[in-house]
């Protein structure tokens, strides 16, 4: 059974009487397990797809099915569930909260979810281990540079153990090594088993993943599998 499978999927966005389609009818089946980049310019529809996929927006048409269940069988309450418990978002911007300090940004999604208390903190700690913060864990997350707050940002998209993980051009604000870093990170988490879905306009970040789907004015232009793939690991390509 796939995570996550679309069917004919279309976003119509209204204003008054003007119809603006961003979605066109796309269609793919994602694997647990799979690292895959959805590319394409602005305008492509990306962003609303990614919307669509962590249940941020529901489509106009089509089917979404996640874990083998239709998405439109979800009650409110059950999607807001799903959002923090099985979706981790890493975003362009961090969306970190400055002055609280990094233990209780990355603490933040437990806040909501049925975990105990009591394993809260080790939770956290894993997470930030994960992504080679300890020594920030009581740092002001204002007070750290764009990789950190990035990877800050990973260690609380995958402090609950999601599903999946969405990322938003995740290396968007970042200067190369710092981008570079992030990209070994999410590397070495699905060579873990995570499941990781990136929505990138760039090549270069795009080729990190095992397949790219590449959208352009709202549909599927390609989905293929990189036959040279990045390896950060390996600072060059893995054929």
């Amino acid at each position: 059974m796939p995570l996550i499978e679309i069917k004919n999927l279309e976003k119509i966005y209204k204003n008054g009487e003007i119809e603006t389609p961003a979605l066109r009818g796309v269609s793919f089946v994602i694997e647990k397990g799979e690292f895959v980049s959805i590319m394409g310019p602005s305008g492509s529809g990306k962003s609303t797809l990614l919307h669509i996929l962590g249940f941020l927006a529901k489509p106009t048409r089509g089917q979404y099915y996640f874990a083998g269940r239709a998405v439109e069988d979800f009650s409110e309450q059950e999607l807001a569930q799903l959002r923090n418990q099985k979706i981790g978002f890493v975003f362009q911007d961090f969306n970190l909260l400055g002055r609280v300090s990094v233990l209780d940004n990355v603490k933040l999604p437990l806040l909501y979810s049925k975990i105990k208390e009591d394993l809260h903190n080790q939770m956290v700690q894993k997470a930030i281990e994960a992504v080679g913060l300890s020594h920030r864990l009581n740092y002001e997350a204002s007070k750290l540079s764009g990789g950190e707050k990035q990877r800050v940002a990973i260690a609380r998209a995958i402090v609950n153990n999601p599903l999946v993980i969405l990322a938003d051009e995740p290396t968007g604000n970042l200067d190369s090594k710092s981008g570079e870093m992030v990209m070994k990170i999410l590397q070495r988490l699905n060579s873990q088993g995570q499941t990781i879905i990136l929505v990138t306009h760039e090549t270069y970040t795009a080729e990190y993943a095992q397949r790219v789907i590449k959208l352009k004015d709202g549909q599927v232009e390609s989905d293929q599998l990189i036959s040279h793939r990045r390896l950060v690991e390996k600072e060059g390509y893995y054929k």
